[in-house]
């Protein structure tokens, strides 16, 4: 087993605290119920250690969510001024091992007043709990719904009267989702039709045609998005969404270019024909 280390000893190379405090629900926030009493242990703590707290951050998150910028910010606090992240709780950190193993890797010094002598062993065990606990919760809530549906009970908006004197609400939504949906799809065919529209462009300079275009992408087995073959209109379509309409522009006129270079060196024979 790792080797067991005490509290006070890792805070007295740095001499300074960083505090960090979390809440659930941004009513408990605003209420301040379960801040104080965190903000007062870490006070009697600094106070009984002989350290002094140079900053407070406080966090109205989820403890499911792995990124926070409040607690990053501590982090980054804690690097420049060399100083002790210190939590009231273990709990209030992560319930996310990936994200407490990053921490512990970061090598900053680190005290849970409930638990002063965890090491990274223990915290990790620790932190596995709490995910295991949380993603329990979660899966008896979801059961819980499932089996009240089955029931016949209505859920959220589905329930009579939910949109009333809201309606407007209820559109904007609506709206809100179609917009965010048009974009998630458009993002994704852009990552899709990467390859083809770059070879696209490339045998569009050279001198092709859409439709010679469509059928040389076809041949070397690109497909579009949804799994069917190019055509000269799907191709032209992919063009202009992802490179832009001024890369179908460009690749137009060298084409017209080179055509018009071809008519250019053909004239004298043509001259020559009528005389």
């Amino acid at each position: 087993m790792a080797e067991m280390f005490k509290q006070v000893p890792r805070v007295e190379r740095s001499k300074v605290l960083v505090s960090y405090l979390r809440v659930s629900t941004r009513k408990q926030g605003k209420s301040g119920l379960g801040l104080e009493a965190q903000r007062k242990a870490v006070a009697e703590f600094a106070a009984r250690e002989g350290l002094r707290v140079v900053a407070e951050y406080v966090e109205v998150e989820s403890g499911k969510k792995a990124a926070r910028p409040e607690l990053a910010k501590a982090l980054s606090h804690c690097r420049a001024a060399k100083a002790c992240l210190v939590v009231a709780k273990l709990d209030r950190l992560s319930r996310n091992v990936a994200f407490l193993s990053a921490l512990m890797e970061a090598g900053l010094e680190f005290v849970a007043l409930d638990n002063p002598y965890a090491n990274t062993f223990t915290l990790h065990i620790l932190a596995a709990v709490a995910e295991q606990e949380a993603r329990a919760t979660s899966e008896r809530t979801k059961a819980a719904l499932a089996a009240a549906k089955r029931r016949g009970v209505l859920l959220g908006s589905s329930r009579p009267g939910h949109w009333r004197g809201r309606e407007d609400k209820r559109l904007a939504g609506g709206r809100r989702g179609v917009k965010r949906a048009a974009v998630l799809r458009t993002a994704a065919a852009k990552q899709h039709n990467s390859m083809a529209v770059a070879e696209a462009l490339r045998l569009r300079k050279a001198g092709m045609s859409w439709l010679e275009v469509a059928a040389e992408l076809n041949a070397r087995g690109l497909v579009t998005r949804r799994g069917n073959q190019w055509s000269k209109s799907s191709v032209f379509m992919a063009v202009r969404a992802a490179a832009g309409c001024m890369a179908v522009v460009d690749a137009t006129a060298d084409v017209l270019g080179n055509l018009g270079n071809t008519l250019g060196n053909m004239a004298p024979a043509v001259e020559a024909a009528l005389a």
